[in-house]
């Protein structure tokens, strides 16, 4: 089966995503087939990616577009629709196709992010939490029998993922982590807690990073593990379409078999997963910025003042021409870095670089359109507000702004 079938992009009304799960459903086609005319550049490298963003854009404008603001003010998760993402195969997006996955590579993991996030990147961050935090993650440091236990409802949407790293009292710090899991026999017994975890109310099953002596290990804690339970939700800013909470662990027993590549391997497998999960968080920026900029564009068009369109007016002008030239440069820059991101390619300098440049390309394009659209922007009569609340947190998670400075600093001068 071709990758263009297995994201259903070419697949007939009512045949089924990919061979590899077959509980997923069935395919929905929006119409889009392979026109050979279609240039491919940076941003669409091949046929199937050209038609994965006609397929994702299409859906976004049809289904996510008319949720977003009820779920934000909801403060929830829309589990139907975040579950007719697998239906488009897009759960297991960066997974052989052997497993059940669709194949693909960084590029089309960037795609989805950014058309998702030009409607609702609250829900779009808790697709990133469940397809990239725990499925790329889990998969690519677990086992054969691991795979066979949690990537089938995981893949199908039947589970909700999501991964445990941060803690009350270390962030960024990782290697300060406080939970520890001890050996007991056939189990470990984990003791600690996680917080600000996206997809922690709904979540089924959670990549979990904890202390095994002085090492850090990852393991697989799901809902039927003794001990672990989840806080209420933690009320936020923005990214409303997606819940967070706290994972907490008293004496919870996790069986020995979900250790994830050996005591002492979860810090390789947390950074080769953080490269992804920042490209997959500049692409979100980027959406954002896209939305705004063609909200405001179209706004000082209609909108007259003095007798004229007010995007006549040299302050106008600057909010709209700097918007698109950063938005530009976080475009090419976040496509160019994704051909450089794999299961065997690391590229920590150039993941960093993205998301140090276009996380706060998001938030000062939406402030720039606030400025345009006046009072309206600041009201819920245009989604600007809710976009540009959204916006901020991309400069936190996944690593905040001085991370990445000091990562990028870091990787320079070890390179003289």
């Amino acid at each position: 089966m071709s990758e263009a079938q297995c994201l259903g992009l070419s697949a007939e009304k009512g045949s089924s995503l990919h061979s590899g799960c077959a509980t997923v459903g069935q395919a929905v086609d929006y119409g889009f087939r392979k026109d050979q005319s279609v240039k491919l550049d940076l941003f669409n490298p091949s046929q199937e990616h050209r038609m994965l963003r006609d397929m994702i854009s299409a859906f976004t404008k049809e289904q996510v577009e008319s949720q977003a603001a009820e779920y934000d003010q909801r403060g929830e998760l829309n589990i139907s629709l975040f579950r007719e993402l697998a239906r488009l195969g897009l759960m297991g997006i960066t997974i052989p196709e052997v497993h059940g996955g669709a194949g693909l590579d960084a590029v089309a993991s960037v795609i989805v992010h950014h058309e998702l996030s030009k409607s609702d990147p609250g829900f779009c961050l808790a697709y990133l939490a469940h397809a990239l935090l725990f499925v790329n993650n889990f998969y690519w440091a677990s086992n054969d029998a691991q795979k066979k236990k949690y990537l089938e409802p995981t893949l199908s949407g039947e589970w909700v993922g999501g991964m445990g790293m941060t803690e009350p009292g270390h962030g960024t710090d990782v290697l300060g982590m406080s939970t520890t899991a001890v050996k007991k026999g056939t189990k470990y017994l984990v003791n600690g807690s996680k917080t600000y975890i996206t997809n922690a109310s709904e979540g089924d099953v959670f990549q979990v990073y904890a202390k095994t002596g002085g090492e850090i290990s990852a393991f697989v804690v799901d809902r039927s593990c003794p001990g672990f339970s989840t806080s209420k939700p933690i009320k936020k800013m923005g990214m409303r379409g997606s819940t967070m909470g706290e994972l907490i662990f008293e004496d919870c027993e996790v069986p020995a078999e979900n250790l994830l590549g050996g005591e002492g391997a979860g810090l390789v497998h947390m950074m080769r997963n953080l490269e992804i999960e920042r490209l997959a968080l500049s692409a979100m920026s980027l959406g954002i910025a896209d939305r705004c900029m063609e909200i405001m564009t179209a706004h000082s068009k209609e909108r007259v003042a003095f007798g004229q369109p007010i995007y006549k007016f040299g302050q106008i002008q600057r909010y709209i021409a700097d918007g698109y030239a950063m938005t530009e440069a976080a475009r090419a820059l976040v496509y160019y870095v994704a051909h450089n991101v794999g299961p065997e390619i690391q590229n920590r300098l150039g993941s960093d670089a993205a998301k140090l440049f276009t996380a706060p390309v998001g938030k000062i394009v939406a402030d720039y359109a606030m400025q345009v659209l006046g009072g309206a922007g600041y009201c819920e009569e245009y989604p600007v507000e809710r976009l540009f609340r959204d916006a901020k947190l991309i400069e936190i998670g996944g690593g905040t702004l001085e991370s990445h400075q000091k990562n990028i600093t870091k990787d320079l001068i070890r390179s003289l």
